[in-house]
């Protein structure tokens, strides 16, 4: 199931630099409502309702965690940021920029304010070429027909013809030049919601960890001394058996692939928990298993500090971790510290998150995407 809504945007402009006007608005959607994935070729249509200049229109799929309301509200805004005024006059009239919410997933809302899908996209060539061109695997809920099925049986004539290419925003993040990419944090610094929003948004194939199976851990917390040893043996054989399998289906040349974890935490972890005479033994195993894993093209660790997770940990309720003490999860950031600074052949770059929502604020997640782009370059 998807982290996160989908959702179509129609764009369109006929004042000004109309190209402009269409490319500081997807810029401006990307950077305050939600990330652009994809963007339809440029088109000019007539206008449509009433006599004016003819219209360039485009349509963009963004990704976005809020609701339709929260998005409408949100694109009202972009429109006001890119010059929009909205008259009080009956009826159509020219504009700088009019975006318009066409679909959120496969929902019907109809509310005073709101109506998804839009009431009109069906009889919209403008609306409906751009989306065809995205390739969505969408079908109208309402009506029950997918985009090109709408368009022939459309009653609009009018002529839309093909300007140009429009580069998506996302293009300039080139991700995918990594095959396998790993997040790494401590307990509650979102490693596993960034490592599918990130998958999400650039199509790639997810590997994350199956933690909350794991029956020595809420035994761990009550009684460490006892259940450490179980608890570091079951995981190290989880997560090396789940990596065997995940990346086996994987083609690791071929394929993006992005995961929530990199084997190497088992150690850190039993580093902190297990007594001396047990972690000696234990990294005699590990070392034989580590020599056989894939190792990351980018290891991406979230800082963020003990405060911060703590209340992230709270937030999510595990009753289990509730009684986790800073103590520990320092130990853990500096494990995790002290093996970034001893690895000469792993590409890493870590990111401090604890002053960022990336969940909450888009300018916080494309601040992430910005470091993981310097990075690159």
């Amino acid at each position: 199931m998807k982290s996160q809504h989908q959702v179509v945007l129609s764009l369109g402009s006929n004042q000004g630099n109309r190209l402009e006007n269409i490319e500081n608005c997807l810029q401006l959607i990307h950077q305050e409502v939600g990330t652009v994935i994809k963007v339809s070729r440029l088109y000019e249509s007539p206008a449509w309702g009433f006599e004016s200049d003819a219209f360039y229109n485009c349509v963009a799929v963004i990704h976005t965690t809020n609701s339709a309301q929260k998005v409408l509200n949100q694109v009202l805004k972009v429109e006001k940021k890119s010059g929009r005024v909205r008259s009080n006059k009956l009826g159509y009239q020219s504009r700088i920029i009019d975006v318009d919410l066409i679909s959120f997933d496969e929902e019907i809302i109809d509310s005073e304010k709101l109506q998804i899908p839009h009431p009109l996209m069906q009889n919209r060539k403008f609306v409906l070429l751009p989306i065809q061109d995205l390739n969505l695997d969408w079908k109208h809920p309402v009506l029950k027909k997918t985009i090109s099925e709408l368009l022939e049986s459309s009653p609009d004539q009018s002529v839309c013809k093909v300007i140009q290419e429009l580069r998506s925003p996302l293009q300039s993040i080139s991700l995918e030049q990594f095959n396998y990419v790993a997040f790494e944090g401590n307990i509650g610094a979102g490693k596993t919601t960034l490592a599918t929003k990130i998958s999400e948004d650039f199509n790639a194939k997810t590997v994350l960890e199956r933690f909350a199976d794991n029956p020595f851990l809420p035994k761990f917390y009550k009684d460490q001394n006892r259940y450490a040893f179980p608890l570091e043996m079951s995981f190290l054989a989880d997560r090396y058996q789940q990596l065997s399998d995940d990346l086996a289906q994987f083609d690791l040349f071929k394929d993006f692939i992005v995961a929530d974890y990199h084997i190497f935490k088992s150690l850190i972890f039993a580093k902190i928990t297990l007594a001396e005479d047990e972690y000696r033994l234990y990294r005699n195993l590990f070392d034989i298993i580590y020599r056989e894993m894939p190792k990351p093209d980018l290891y991406i660790y979230l800082y963020q500090n003990s405060e911060r997770l703590l209340q992230n940990i709270k937030k999510r309720g595990r009753s289990y971790e509730q009684k986790i003490p800073a103590e520990y999860l320092d130990k853990i950031n500096n494990g995790y510290l002290d093996y970034i600074k001893s690895q000469t052949e792993l590409n890493v770059l870590i990111i401090d998150v604890s002053d960022r929502d990336f969940v909450k604020n888009q300018e916080d997640y494309l601040y992430i995407l910005n470091e993981i782009q310097q990075k690159i370059s």
